[in-house]
């Protein structure tokens, strides 16, 4: 579904990105964590072909991104951005609705209603059909964008979804919702990425785990393998302890910390 072969990029003399290499199967969520800097948002930007790669390949579909339209993109690859501030009022289906643009050209046909109301009752927003967006609280807004952007590929088979940063500023009830719902659409066959800084969500939910540091790939695998001491303390440069349990099929993480005998 993504193949990305030793891409860079770089902004002046600063490398972004610096040789990166993985892959994303129809069926996987890819957890990308790493430390502020470390290069998360400019490898998604180069993944959404918002900006290109110096160097290096990415293959989505086997085709290389540079030769898709970005209509043609819209068209089966979702993006949630990290702020969906708006400053118009839109009802909550309105809003929803804006995920099938790319597939009608007037008028919404009876498949988008379809598809629409669909993907309101999945993601738990259909009581919230004709409230006002900024009526919602954050989680409730969060889910609403993550309904609009799985409309616009809920009847893609093998769709491609991004997600920068999708549980940022949300209490822990929603962050496991969203988590839960990116968890759901991998399940069902769609290929999903998405930058998350809680270490154990990652490690929770994601197939893969591609662990960077100052642009560079520390890690990338099975959370089992990648989620260590040394990987963890050479990307975040923190000292963990690894706990295991049976109920989870990875590691949990938990900061070493030392308290100080003057505190």
């Amino acid at each position: 579904m993504i193949e990305v072969k030793d891409i860079h990029y770089s902004a002046g003399s600063a490398k972004l990105v610096d040789g990166i290499s993985f892959h994303v199967r129809p069926g996987e969520l890819l957890a990308i964590i790493g430390a502020n800097g470390a290069g998360k948002s400019t490898l998604l930007k180069l993944l959404c072909k918002e900006i290109q790669a110096s160097a290096g390949e990415i293959l989505i579909r086997k085709q290389p991104i540079g030769e898709y339209k970005l209509a043609n993109l819209a068209k089966f690859r979702s993006v949630l951005a990290q702020s969906n501030t708006l400053s118009l009022s839109f009802k909550v289906h309105e809003l929803v609705m804006m995920g099938r643009y790319p597939h009608f050209d007037n008028q919404p046909q009876d498949d988008d209603l379809r598809i629409v109301k669909a993907v309101m009752d999945e993601t738990g927003i259909s009581e919230f059909a004709n409230r006002d967006y900024n009526t919602l609280s954050g989680g409730e807004q969060q889910r609403v964008q993550l309904a609009r952007v799985i409309a616009q590929i809920y009847d893609q088979p093998e769709g491609i979804l991004f997600l920068d940063e999708p549980t940022n500023g949300l209490d822990l009830l929603y962050q496991q919702q969203i988590l839960v719902l990116a968890r759901s659409l991998a399940n069902r066959g769609y290929c999903v990425v998405s930058i998350l800084h809680d270490i154990n969500f990652a490690a929770r939910y994601a197939d893969n785990i591609l662990i960077l540091k100052k642009g560079k790939r520390i890690a990338f695998g099975h959370p089992r393998d990648v989620i260590t001491q040394e990987n963890i303390h050479q990307a975040f440069n923190i000292q963990v302890r690894l706990l295991h349990d049976d109920a989870f099929n990875c590691p949990l993480v938990i900061p070493a910390v030392m308290v100080s005998e003057h505190v």
